[in-house]
């Protein structure tokens, strides 16, 4: 398996056509889309290029931000973003940990400060599953290859230490493999696994993206392993009542 950073794409600003612009970096580079790619974009472009990027000298705080405020030390207008954010808080000790509206459990309900000036900050897509879609139709427009799409996010975890980075958003591929049924070395039957190969992927993309500013945000994977379908990225969240630790 190859990973591949795509140069070229650095600044973006509010609609720009994120296909349009890695098909271009691609001929440029001179780097041969192929059936079966991966294209793993990090959310934060995508944020860029759909205008969901919050500028906090517009934001008023609520007395809840600001209560919240004063007990994490982070400055109220971001609690605020955070808030509208969130389906529900999960955590408020250290880090403020909420489930985002489209079901993701993470810091900040992923509003985020990187790669934006200290007066902004960027929140996730929409619907980045049809953000993923929207690259790949472009991609397959200009190029006429079909690929497998996946917006990247970098999170922590909540019983290991560092960042890597997740699945937020798919198109073109399973993010889930199911190997129940299968049979290990020894010929035992597997009774509960199944992997992620869109988390897997991202994960290994972000190290060749990097994290500060090498400015690649755009990673393409050659001889990936994974299942094509429609698929979402919601596919990868645990429903509630099989959540073991609350």
């Amino acid at each position: 398996m190859q990973l591949i950073a795509l140069k070229g794409i650095q600044k973006i600003k509010k609609g720009d056509d994120l296909g349009e612009l890695i098909a271009r970096a691609a001929q440029e580079q001179n780097l041969q889309f192929e059936e079966n790619d991966v294209i793993v974009v990090a959310q934060t472009i995508v944020s860029k290029a759909e205008g969901n990027v919050i500028d906090l000298r517009e934001v008023k705080p609520s007395e809840l931000a600001g209560r919240i405020a004063s007990q994490l030390d982070k400055d109220s207008r971001e609690v605020e973003v955070i808030l509208r954010q969130s389906s529900e808080i999960v955590r408020l000790r250290h880090v403020l940990i909420a489930r985002t509206k489209h079901g993701f459990v993470c810091a900040n309900a992923g509003v985020d400060h990187s790669n934006v000036d200290s007066e902004h900050v960027t929140i996730l897509p929409d619907d980045p599953d049809a953000s993923a879609a929207k690259i790949r139709e472009a991609i397959k427009r200009k190029l006429g290859v079909d690929v497998a799409v996946i917006l990247s996010d970098t999170q922590g975890r909540a019983f290991r230490l560092g960042c890597m980075g997740v699945a937020v958003g798919v198109a073109g591929m399973n993010p889930l493999r199911d190997l129940q049924g299968r049979r290990d070395l020894y010929g035992k039957e597997l009774k509960a696994t199944i992997t992620s190969p869109a988390d897997a992927l991202a994960a290994a993309s972000v190290l060749v993206m990097g994290e500060a500013s090498e400015g690649t945000p755009v990673v393409v994977v050659k001889g990936a392993s994974y299942d094509r379908s429609q698929g979402s990225a919601r596919g990868l969240v645990r429903p509630p009542e099989q959540d073991l630790f609350r």
